[in-house]
């Protein structure tokens, strides 16, 4: 039977398709061959017909390797929709020009008819272009099955072929190459190496910056609020004038001075520059002005200056007249400011190496230094002796004294490791209290169960009376509780650029140190962001610290400089607090392209202490 009434174009992937696997069978063999199975639908490909379906194919097949399908379609209307078409009676126009007219359509029960009575039929395809019916061959069909079936279009083709190994191994005693392998393949880049360093240093310096959400725009009204009013309607535009054009210079004069005129040297360079680089005008020496003839570029800008007024749009600027001087803050004179640290008063000698930490004792009788000699020293700070000497043998980062005056307490940093030391400074009572205070009792390591170490180790130090408190990490500052019961110990964070940082006694308001040196004052109480940023020293910052009783605050760096500022913290919110830079002190050598370390303010007077790389503590005063 033919296919059913009003199925012309079914789809050829259904199941009741001659191209599906019901309808077709493939052979293994390498030509390929199509069959019928007995489906009801005619005789197929194995039927009586099959030597006029032969013909047919062979005359199809001829018609499809013509010539004819190398000269194109038909109808020549181009890409266009068909459906332009669809009331008329033509489809387009051939290469002469002529209509193309539409064929018959037949009924549907003619084509079923003519279904049921051609077994080849089912291999017609209508081309609705040249309207035309597109008989299929059978290499055809058999391609449109394999591609069915997700093989190959051709039964030839093998897409898995066997690897054939062209190079012949036999008898070779050495590889294809035996070069050795170079250096560069087991060293790590250099070039590399430098610019993943500089990329870094560029981000942690913020130089490169990573994108931010972008703000979202804002809309505003397209023609105003008040444009349509009869006021500004009757106002009109506002009258702008016309700039002036330039007043001649000399080098325009008839006659001017030598400088003025270019050689020929120089004009021949004009000619090498961009058009609207070179100069406009080439200076001439005339004799007289009698002489001088009519400029031949006076009618081209003339024509430009008439352009220029027409085109160019023209603003008004408002100027302000503003006294520099008014913009210059208003800051009060150093005389009213004292007492401040001015000069050196006193030098502490008595360290072989740089000098790193410095602390002072609550009652600002002693101060306490550590070096990178591996030595903590005690001092008198009125007459400058040395108390003490503790060999620690090995570099002290960080040294601090206990804030309360009746236990004499010394905390440093020594390696990783963290000593409590007793100063051994103040009458027998408080000596006999700190001594009590920093005895332990030895005993036996406990085992744990779960094999896990503690953060801290509390041990006996073998030399001094005091405590070694055992890190696994590196320990870098060192700060005690103000109760001084309490201290508490900070690792690195990784913010390698804050070097350092100083609370206000107030509590709101902090100073930031950096490597690159700048110091930063945040107010809290006003914003998250910098209120003032200072950028007084050259090199990096080593340490800033606030005065506990004074208004005033420090800073030293690598530069061999301290700078003191008075820094005015007020307690009304609605006034800023008030900077002022008061001296620069110097006087420290540099040693190994290091200045001053550390610094620190007197307890009680308004007096600093500085140490340097060049192993000496300087004592600043009024």
């Amino acid at each position: 039977m033919g296919r059913p009434d009003g199925e012309d174009n079914a789809d050829l992937s259904s199941d009741d398709s001659p191209w599906s696997d019901t309808a077709w069978s493939e052979d293994d063999d390498d030509e390929g061959s199509l069959s019928f199975e007995d489906s009801g639908e005619g005789s197929g490909l194995d039927s009586d017909d099959g030597p006029e379906e032969d013909a047919e194919d062979a005359e199809a097949g001829a018609e499809s390797d013509s010539s004819e399908d190398e000269a194109g379609p038909r109808n020549t209307v181009g890409d266009v929709p068909l459906g332009w078409y669809k009331d008329e009676d033509h489809i387009g126009y051939d290469i002469d020009g002529k209509k193309i007219k539409k064929r018959d359509r037949e009924g549907r029960i003619d084509t079923l008819l003519r279904n049921a009575d051609s077994d080849t039929n089912w291999r017609k395809v209508i081309d609705a272009y040249n309207d035309e019916e597109v008989q299929i061959t059978k290499e055809e069909a058999k391609i449109i099955s394999r591609l069915l079936k997700g093989k190959t279009p051709h039964a030839t083709v093998d897409p898995y072929p066997d690897y054939v190994d062209w190079f012949e191994y036999d008898g070779k005693g050495h590889p294809l190459s035996n070069a050795p392998e170079p250096k560069r393949r087991f060293v790590p880049s250099k070039w590399e190496q430098k610019k993943v360093v500089k990329l870094v240093r560029a981000i942690r310096k913020g130089w490169i910056k990573f994108d931010k959400p972008k703000d979202e725009p804002d809309y505003y009204l397209l023609w105003g609020d008040d444009t349509d009013t009869a006021d500004n309607k009757r106002q009109g535009l506002s009258y702008i004038p016309a700039p002036k054009p330039n007043l001649p210079g000399h080098e325009e004069s008839y006659n001017p001075s030598v400088e003025y005129v270019p050689t020929q040297e120089e004009i021949d360079s004009y000619q090498l520059m961009y058009e609207e680089d070179r100069p406009k005008f080439i200076p001439r020496r005339f004799e007289s002005l009698r002489s001088v003839p009519a400029y031949e570029k006076a009618l081209r800008e003339g024509f430009d200056r008439c352009l220029d007024l027409y085109l160019c749009p023209r603003t008004r600027k408002k100027r302000i007249n503003i006294d520099p001087e008014s913009l210059k803050p208003k800051l009060p004179s150093k005389k009213d400011l004292r007492p401040y640290p001015r000069t050196c008063y006193l030098e502490f000698k008595g360290h072989s190496g740089p000098v790193r930490s410095l602390s002072v004792e609550a009652t600002g009788q002693w101060i306490a230094s550590g070096s990178s000699d591996g030595t903590i020293r005690v001092w008198e700070v009125e007459t400058g002796r040395c108390l003490k000497v503790f060999n620690v043998g090995a570099d002290v980062r960080r040294i601090s004294w206990n804030p309360s005056p009746d236990k004499p307490v010394l905390a440093a940093i020594v390696g990783h490791d963290l000593l409590l030391l007793n100063a051994e400074v103040g009458d027998e009572e408080t000596q006999m209290r700190t001594k009590q205070l920093l005895h332990i009792d030895e005993s036996a390591p406990e085992d744990d169960a779960d094999d896990t170490k503690p953060a801290v180790r509390w041990v006996k130090h073998d030399k001094f009376d005091g405590i070694t408190l055992i890190h696994h990490k590196a320990a870098s500052t060192v700060e005690w509780h103000s109760k001084g019961d309490y201290f508490t110990t900070k690792l690195e964070s990784g913010l390698r650029e804050i070097s350092s940082i100083s609370i206000h006694p107030g509590g709101d308001n902090v100073i930031v140190g950096s490597k690159d040196g700048k110091l930063c004052w945040f107010d809290t109480d006003l914003s998250t962001k910098p209120y003032k940023m200072l950028k007084n020293h050259s090199k990096d910052i080593t340490n800033v610290t606030f005065h506990r009783r004074y208004p005033l605050f420090a800073s030293s760096s690598e530069d061999c400089t301290a700078y003191v500022f008075h820094g005015m913290v007020y307690a009304d919110l609605n006034q800023n607090p008030l900077i002022v830079p008061l001296e620069i002190l110097r006087g420290h050598l540099s040693s190994d392209r290091r200045g001053v370390l550390d610094c620190k303010f007197h307890p009680r007077q308004p007096w600093l202490f500085t140490a340097g790389a060049d192993s000496v503590i300087r004592l600043y005063c009024e």
